[in-house]
C-alpha cells in the first residue's frame, strides 16, 4: 500500500485539525509523514474518552497504559526506518466480545465480570502485528443479544447523535465510540445485523465480511454458523484498510475461508471517482415496503438516484423468501446460542454463585446461570433449548434450516441480475432507550433488512445515507456475492463520495457536540 495517497480527497493534513476527527487513513499519512507521533494520536483519542464516556459510555474497559505502550514503541520503529504497515500507531477499539490477552473481556455479561483471557483472538494478533495501539474494549448487549445495547450488564450505551436514544445493538459500544470520535476505528461482530444495523443509527459504516473472511477463533461464540468480525470505521476507506488487516486465512478456525481477502483497499479507491458504469444495483422488493420510516426511505430513493447518475443500472429484484428469514433466525440463533453458552456453569472460568445449602455441582451450575445471565439471555437460550428438544428439533431447528437454504437461493438467483443488492440498512432511525425494551418482538424488527445476509453468508455494509426528517442518522446497506467483498467498498466508496459532495463533507461533521467533563476539560486545558 507504499504511496498510495489515502487521505480524504479535501487535503487537510490530519496533523493540522482535531486529531480524534481525521479519518484513519489522513492519520496513517500524517504518521507516514512524520507530521504527527502515534503517542500524539493515540492520547488525543485517549483524552477525547476521558471527556465524553460519563456521557456516552461506550467502553467497558479503557487501555491507557497498553495502548500508549504500543504508540511509543510504533514510534520508535518507525525513527529507526523501519518498514510498517500504513495503519501502524492508528488507535482501534475493540467489541467486548473478543477476546484479548491481559485485558478484562465480559461479552457484556455478569457471568464473565473480571476474566482476563489469557491468549488474543486471531484478528487480535493482526492488530497488534501491524501496529495499532488498542484503547480498550466496548460495550455491548450480553453476548450479542440485542439490538440497542440496553440488554448490557453493565448499563446503556448511549447514541452521540442524540443521548437520549439507543446506538443500536449488539455493537452500540464499537459504533459509538467512532461515531463519538473516541476512536477512528473499531471491531465489531455482526449475527444479524449487530455491526450494520449500530452503524445505521450512528451515522458510521459498518461492514460484515463474508463468512469465514476473517478468523472466528478468539471471538465468544453465540451463534457459530452466523457469527462475523468486521470493521466499523466513519469512511468506506477506513474499512476496507482495516478490514485489509483482521482478513484472511487462519488455520485455527476451521470455517476459515483459504483465499486472501481480495484488493479491497484498490476497490475503495477506484469507487471514490465517482464512475459505476456498468454495474447492475439490484434493489430488493422485500426489503424496501411497508414498516420503513418514511425519512429512511426518502433518503435510500435519493441514494438510489445519485447511483443511476454515476453510471449504475437500476433494477429490481424480487427475494421471496426473505419474508420469513426473520422467524428462521430467531430458531436458528437460540439453538446455537443454547449449545455455545452451555460452557459458562461456574465449574470452569468466570463467576461462581455457591448456594449455602447443599452446593452440589447442579445447584452451583443453577445459581450461577441465575445471578450471571441476563433475562434476554435466558430467553433465548429456553428457546434454543426447546427447538432442540426431543420431538421438535425437526419441526423447528430444522425447519428453520430449510427456510435458510431458500434464502440462500433467492441470493444466488438476484446475483444472477445484478453485481449487488441494497435496501435501507435498518426501517427506523434510532429510537429512545427504554421505547422497546419490554417488546422483544418489537426489537426484532429492527434486524429485518439485515438478517438475511447472516442466513447466507455473504458480505454487507451499510453506510449513512443522510438525516431522516427527525434529524437522525438513515443508513444504506449494499449487500455482495459471497467472496466479493471488493464489491462492496466499489460501490460504498463511489456513493460516499456523491452524498459528501452533496452534503459539503462527511454526515458526522453535522452531529451534535457531545457533552464533556469539567474535569476533563481542565485536564486538556493544562496539557495545551
Amino acid at each position: 500500500m507504499a504511496g498510495r495517497h489515502l487521505a480524504g480527497p479535501d487535503g487537510t493534513p490530519a496533523g493540522s485539525t482535531d486529531l480524534t476527527r481525521s479519518s484513519a487513513a489522513a492519520l496513517a499519512e500524517a504518521l507516514a509523514a512524520g507530521t504527527v507521533t502515534s503517542v500524539e494520536v493515540t492520547q488525543a483519542h485517549l483524552d477525547r474518552i476521558d471527556a465524553v464516556e460519563p456521557a456516552l459510555h461506550a467502553f467497558l474497559h479503557v487501555a491507557h497504559d497498553e495502548a500508549l505502550a504500543t504508540a511509543r514503541d510504533v514510534d520508535a520503529r518507525r525513527a529507526a526506518g523501519e518498514d510498517l504497515h500504513p495503519l501502524a500507531g492508528v488507535p482501534v477499539a475493540v467489541k467486548d466480545v473478543v477476546v484479548t490477552r491481559g485485558m478484562p473481556t465480559t461479552a457484556g455479561s455478569r457471568i464473565l465480570e473480571g476474566w482476563v483471557p489469557p491468549y488474543d483472538a486471531t484478528l487480535v494478533e493482526r492488530l497488534r502485528a501491524a501496529g495499532l495501539p488498542i484503547l480498550g474494549k466496548t460495550n455491548m448487549d450480553e453476548f450479542a443479544m440485542g439490538s440497542s445495547t440496553e440488554h448490557s450488564a453493565y448499563g446503556n450505551t448511549h447514541n452521540p447523535w442524540d443521548l437520549d436514544r439507543i446506538p443500536g445493538g449488539s455493537g452500540g459500544g464499537s459504533a459509538a465510540a467512532v461515531g463519538g470520535f473516541e476512536a477512528p476505528l473499531a471491531i465489531g461482530t455482526d449475527t444479524g445485523g449487530s455491526i450494520r444495523q449500530p452503524a445505521a443509527v450512528t451515522g458510521t459504516v459498518g461492514v460484515k465480511p463474508t463468512y469465514g473472511g476473517v478468523s472466528r477463533y478468539g471471538l465468544i461464540a453465540l451463534a457459530s454458523s452466523l457469527d462475523q468480525a468486521g470493521p466499523v470505521t466513519r469512511t468506506v476507506l477506513d474499512s476496507a484498510l482495516l478490514h485489509e488487516v483482521i482478513g484472511g486465512h487462519d488455520r485455527r478456525d476451521s470455517t476459515s475461508l483459504p483465499e486472501p481477502v481480495g484488493p479491497l483497499v484498490e476497490s475503495a479507491l477506484q469507487g471514490r471517482t465517482g464512475d459505476l458504469t456498468g454495474v447492475r444495483v439490484g434493489v430488493v422488493t422485500e426489503l424496501n415496503g411497508e414498516g420503513y420510516q418514511p425519512g429512511v426511505r426518502a433518503r435510500f430513493d435519493e441514494a438510489l438516484e445519485l447511483l443511476r447518475g454515476a453510471g449504475a443500472e437500476i433494477v429490481e429484484v424480487s427475494c421471496p423468501h426473505f419474508e420469513y428469514a426473520l422467524a428462521a433466525y430467531y430458531l436458528i440463533l437460540p439453538s446455537e446460542a443454547s449449545s455455545n453458552l452451555a460452557k459458562f456453569d461456574g465449574m470452569r472460568f468466570g463467576l461462581r454463585v455457591v448456594p449455602e445449602d447443599n452446593p452440589t455441582a447442579e445447584r452451583v451450575m443453577a445459581a450461577t446461570r441465575g445471578q450471571g445471565f441476563g433475562d434476554e439471555v435466558k430467553r433465548r437460550i429456553i428457546l434454543g433449548t426447546y427447538a432442540l428438544s426431543a420431538g421438535y428439533y425437526d419441526a423447528y431447528y430444522g425447519s428453520a434450516q430449510k427456510v435458510r437454504t431458500l434464502v440462500q437461493r433467492d441470493f444466488a438467483a438476484a446475483f444472477e441480475k445484478a453485481d449487488v443488492l441494497v435496501s435501507p440498512t435498518a426501517p427506523t432511525t434510532a429510537f429512545r432507550l427504554g421505547e422497546k425494551l419490554d417488546d422483544p418482538l418489537a426489537m426484532y424488527l429492527n434486524d429485518v433488512a439485515t438478517i438475511p445476509a447472516n442466513l447466507a453468508g455473504v458480505p454487507g455494509m451499510s453506510l449513512p445515507s443522510g438525516l431522516s426528517d427527525d434529524g437522525l442518522p438513515a443508513g444504506f446497506q449494499v449487500l455482495a456475492p459471497a467472496r466479493a467483498d471488493a464489491r462492496l467498498y466499489r460501490v460504498g466508496a463511489a456513493l460516499e463520495a456523491l452524498l459528501e459532495a452533496r452534503w459539503g463533507g462527511p454526515l458526522l461533521d453535522r452531529a451534535p457536540e457531545l457533552p464533556t467533563t469539567q474535569a476533563a476539560v481542565a485536564a486538556e486545558g493544562s496539557a495545551r
